[in-house]
């Protein structure tokens, strides 16, 4: 097949005589060895040329184009739309099936960071900084005590020493105390160091009687002092530019006396789930049908990267319909329709989108689970088709949406955190598209959970980790490989 090129008359794939001997489909290719590699009857196909005629991408091949009085041809994969005779605008060469790498590449080309904003400094906590920032004060901003104790002057401390307790320093207003040698201050955690001593021995190896002391232990220089800017030097850069802020960064934030920072844009999103076997939960279950679980996984997930969700929403197979449910979703910047963005009839998703002018970049990646993923845009909103399998819509979110919302929001950091693991179990690939593979990461090791196909909600309920297996690769038991965390 690869290195084949056929034409066929639109409703029939018999053999035909016409000019120049041209032979049909069905003499190059089997029927049936095609309907196999395509995983459903081509029939469906050849009822409405007009409406599928570049949504037909069979096998590895990369682009099918209507042509010339209603025929159809199939050009082998790499041939550009200026080879096949068609005007650079018909936009064909970009729905062929493409890698992973080109898919991101594509989508993040089209993705520019949202106006930044400055928020109340607990309202910044899972947004991403807009700018560097700096330390206004050194931590500590003073030499204090790490202990409750006795402030001293270290060279007069060693096992045996009386020392006479001059005054008392709580953390707190700095009194200005000072000490000499053989004297001490009674000092507390936090508190300022006095002036002339070098070292704070604990309360719990001295004893004390009235107003003198007896050290129990010899007392070294600096011990139990923490001095000025150990921790922090003014000046250091304390959260850098498409950083993410966390709890102990707003901590970091208001120790340096800022009441409010500045971050990326506020990303609102809407999602769109389609197909009329879907009930909502709550609702009675006819024969059929099936409750509808995807927009929790998504609203879920859309919250877990920082963004807003502004509507759910739910269109049966009706082009009217989803085209009505779609105009009201593009009002946000981001759009996800889940489902009805394969090649069936009742996927109606890319029609309705070029109802409304819609720009199709991307439709097929070759990604296990998740190949009929579609990416566009109308107008300012990014368009997300994710497939309806759950796993699918799984993986391609992961993939591809998560790293969209991020740089929009501006972080600076868009890929999954990966963490080495020992892997337990043989694993090979022997299809042509990367496959994720979910499992079970705990205590170092990666172990497959459940079913490995796109339906199989339950495995994916007990995984929390992704191993991506690329084409045609095999792993060993034991081998140290990279798995991608969400959570």
């Amino acid at each position: 097949m690869q290195s084949c090129y056929a034409i066929a008359a639109p409703h029939s794939l018999h053999e035909r005589t016409g000019e120049g001997g041209i032979r049909t489909l069905g003499s190059l290719l089997d029927y049936g060895a095609l309907a196999k590699r395509c995983f459903q009857p081509l029939s469906h196909l050849t009822k409405n040329w007009p409406e599928y005629r570049e949504e037909l991408l069979i096998a590895n091949l990369s682009i099918i184009s209507w042509r010339r009085q209603s025929c159809l041809r199939i050009f082998q994969k790499g041939v550009t739309v200026e080879q096949a005779g068609l005007p650079a605008s018909h936009g064909l060469k970009q729905l062929a099936m493409i890698s992973e790498e080109e898919a991101l590449g594509r989508i993040l080309e089209k993705v520019a960071p949202l106006r930044e904003r400055t928020l109340p400094l607990l309202r910044a906590l899972g947004c991403f900084s807009a700018r560097d920032v700096a330390a206004r004060l050194s931590l500590p901003n003073f030499d204090n005590s790490a202990m409750d104790g006795y402030a001293v002057v270290a060279s007069d401390c060693r096992c045996g020493a009386h020392m006479h307790v001059v005054g008392e320093q709580p953390a707190g207003p700095d009194r200005h105390l000072c000490i000499s040698h053989g004297e001490a201050v009674r000092i507390f955690t936090g508190a300022p160091i006095p002036s002339g001593a070098d070292a704070v021995v604990m309360q719990e190896d001295v004893a004390r009687d009235g107003n003198e002391i007896v050290i129990n232990v010899d007392v070294a220089p600096g011990e139990f002092v923490r001095r000025r800017g150990c921790d922090l030097a003014e000046g250091q850069i304390i959260l850098a530019k498409g950083e993410p802020i966390h709890a102990a960064a707003i901590a970091l934030l208001a120790s340096q006396g800022f009441a409010d920072v500045t971050v990326g844009g506020e990303v609102s999103t809407a999602i769109i789930s389609t197909g009329d076997e879907l009930v909502k939960p709550g609702e009675k279950l006819e024969a059929g049908q099936i409750y509808e679980s995807n927009s929790a996984l998504l609203d879920a997930l859309l919250q877990r990267c920082g963004a807003i969700v502004k509507s759910v929403e739910h269109s049966g197979d009706e082009r009217g319909p989803l085209v009505e449910a779609i105009q009201r979703g593009i009002e946000n910047d981001i759009l996800i329709i889940n489902g009805g963005v394969s090649v069936g009839e009742h996927d109606l998703v890319k029609a309705a989108l070029r109802d409304l002018g819609g720009q199709i970049d991307i439709w097929r990646v070759a990604i296990k689970p998740g190949k009929p993923f579609l990416f566009g845009n109308i107008g300012g909103c990014l368009v997300f088709g994710l497939p309806g399998n759950p796993v699918s819509a799984f993986v391609t979110f992961l993939q591809f949406v998560r790293s969209a919302i991020l740089k929009l929001m501006g972080a600076a950091n868009l890929d999954l955190p990966k963490v080495p693991a020992k892997l337990t179990v043989d694993l090979t690939n022997d299809g042509g598209r990367a496959h994720y593979i979910r499992g079970k990461l705990e205590h170092g090791k990666f172990t497959p959970v459940g079913r490995q196909e796109s339906h199989a909600l339950f495995g994916l309920s007990q995984s929390n980790a992704l191993l991506r297996l690329a084409a045609g690769e095999s792993l060993t038991a034991d081998r140290i490989v990279d798995v991608q965390v969400w959570d």
